[in-house]
């Protein structure tokens, strides 16, 4: 099926949550000894997958289950470690079965590569291997006043500079702090130096490696360096940022920092239809999808849209410190006499979970595929921004303090003004981080390579480039971040030797959608979507202020 065949399906869920994903029929020499096979497990925000490559890039087999989602208050959000675990091996097995039933041999089957949410903390116990508390999601704001007092030392001014993240709700540095100072399990755990500290990559690699007793206690790259506990340029461990902090390394242990290809740093699976099989590499989700797009040359970028928005512009191996609110993070680092790639990184924390919310919470919709069709409905927003700012803003603004508001209201709006208004705040955002970043490297882009579960939508699609007034390249096969976990894996043992092999894969059938708009009529829908976000700054404290004031009175 053609890419663009699926032109009114929305769903909107997980980062990598995608479009033509239809298993490819089993060939007439599935049981050939020649054929090779790469696994991915994809481990999401709100869904666990995983997936079978052949050499050429096609999905063979897939399994995918969604996860509880746990908020035990307002601006909360946790999962289950256990429930991780427990779906990554199920989703394994499945796909595996699915494989197989094709005519396919598992053990052709020759290695797989892990991607994960990042950010999301997890804390366990290192002499039991138990999990201390449910793991913080990455979107979770419990940490919002921490963050404004660690904002106040003077010391906190260096920390970009070390790390290239800011001081937000966003990183695990805060998540973990807030669990040695809220959780009594974990601080006992920290003064006894029991403590185990990891992001999901880290969590599931101990877990599928057979935990306790196993030597496997690692984290790839690019997911150190979300922590903000690492030195972008070392790729090690800052003394400083720790000091920062306050964490012992005594008392809590840090995973092993290694490349997100090596044959043999993420050991192999203790478990599952595929126990025995090395699993050669890792990306965060994010670098995954920029290694699936393919897009390993300076000036290359992609954007992801899903639960939230991720936008990685390729700027070579040396890193490139922001100067425009957006993050210097690890694209990649593949093993061998490879140096390890940079990225500018525009975060946009909500997307997909925005239209959600329309279905969820409003009511506006039966469900998420169909927000797309009811924004059709309309020739435009009617007047109508939406700043969904649920959890404040991130890239390029940085706007802690703004909550989710709606302007422009009128007797004339209708679901369909709100619902292309939701559409409209995640590519006024992307516009928003591609400025950043034209500023901070002095490089106009052109074109942007898109994935993730809103591009399935023709019409988010137009209203993207339309906004951007650049052209968008969407590919048929959406599954862009699972492919880039098997590229890393492949390319630890051989399936591919050089980057080159890879310029035709996933390249058939691609869609490009163009402005049909002035940037006359673009530039005016930003300068509004612009006043928008200025005119929510301040609603968490102003909510604050009413409270404090209420008790005063009373």
């Amino acid at each position: 099926m053609s890419s663009s065949a699926k032109s009114d399906r929305t769903p909107a869920g997980d980062e990598k949550n995608s479009g033509d994903t239809t298993p490819q029929p089993a060939s007439t020499n599935a049981n050939s000894e020649n054929e090779t096979f790469v696994g991915s497990l994809d481990q999401g925000t709100t869904s666990t997958r995983f997936l079978i490559f052949s050499k050429d890039g096609h999905p063979i087999a897939s399994h995918q289950m969604e996860f509880k989602q746990h908020y035990p208050k307002p601006g909360w959000h946790e999962h289950d470690p256990e429930e991780i675990v427990s779906s990554a091996i199920e989703c394994i097995d499945k796909a595996v079965e699915e494989f197989e039933s094709k005519g396919y041999a598992r053990k052709s089957v020759v290695t797989i590569g892990i991607t994960n949410q990042r950010e999301t903390t997890v804390v366990w116990d290192r002499q039991t291997g138990s999990p201390l508390y449910n793991a913080i999601a990455w979107p979770d704001t419990r940490t919002n006043s921490l963050v404004r007092e660690l904002r106040k030392r003077p010391e906190s001014e260096k920390l970009r500079e070390i790390c290239g993240l800011p001081l937000s709700t966003y990183p695990s540095s805060v998540k973990l702090i807030w669990l040695l100072e809220n959780v009594d399990k974990v601080k006992s755990a920290y003064e006894e130096g029991r403590l185990a500290f990891g992001t999901i990559d880290t969590w599931l690699l101990y877990r599928l490696n057979g935990g306790t007793g196993k030597s496997v206690f690692v984290t790839d790259a690019t997911n150190a360096s979300r922590t903000m506990f690492v030195d972008l340029q070392s790729l090690q461990y800052s003394e400083q940022s720790l000091e920062f902090f306050g964490i012992d390394k005594n008392k809590c242990a840090l995973p092993k920092i290694v490349p997100s290809s090596d044959p043999e740093a993420f050991g192999t699976l203790s478990d599952s239809a595929l126990k025995g099989v090395r699993i050669t590499g890792c990306l965060g989700d994010q670098s995954a999808a920029l290694v699936g797009q393919c897009a390993f040359e300076p000036g290359m970028a992609k954007n992801t849209y899903g639960t939230g928005c991720f936008l990685l512009y390729n700027v070579g191996e040396k890193p490139v410190l922001s100067k425009h609110g957006l993050l210097a993070t690890v694209a990649y680092h593949f093993a061998g006499d490879r140096s390890p790639v940079y990225a500018l990184e525009g975060s946009i924390a909500v997307a997909g979970s925005g239209v959600k919310f329309l279905v969820n919470n409003l009511g506006i919709g039966e469900k998420s595929e169909k927000i797309s069709e009811l924004a059709g409905t309309v020739e435009n927003n009617g007047g109508c921004v939406f700043v969904t700012a649920f959890s404040g803003l991130f890239a390029p603004y940085w706007i802690d303090d703004a909550q989710g508001t709606i302007f422009g209201i009128t007797q004339h709006t209708t679901k369909g003004h709100i619902a292309r208004a939701t559409i409209e705040a995640t590519c006024f955002q992307t516009k928003a981080i591609l400025d950043a970043m034209e500023k901070d490297c002095g490089h106009k882009l052109h074109e942007l390579a898109v994935d993730g579960g809103m591009t399935n939508s023709d019409l988010v699609m137009q209203i993207q480039a339309d906004i951007l007034s650049i052209s968008v390249d969407r590919p048929s096969m959406r599954e862009t971040t699972s492919l880039g976990a098997a590229i890393a894996a492949g390319f630890a043992v051989g399936v591919w030797k050089d980057f080159s092999e890879l310029k035709n894969i996933n390249r058939e059938g691609r869609h490009i959608f163009k402005p049909k708009i002035s940037e006359k009529e673009s530039r005016a829908m930003f300068a509004l979507w612009s006043k928008a976000v200025e005119m929510c700054r301040g609603w968490v404290d102003a909510e604050k202020n009413n409270e404090e004031n209420e008790e005063n009175e009373s």
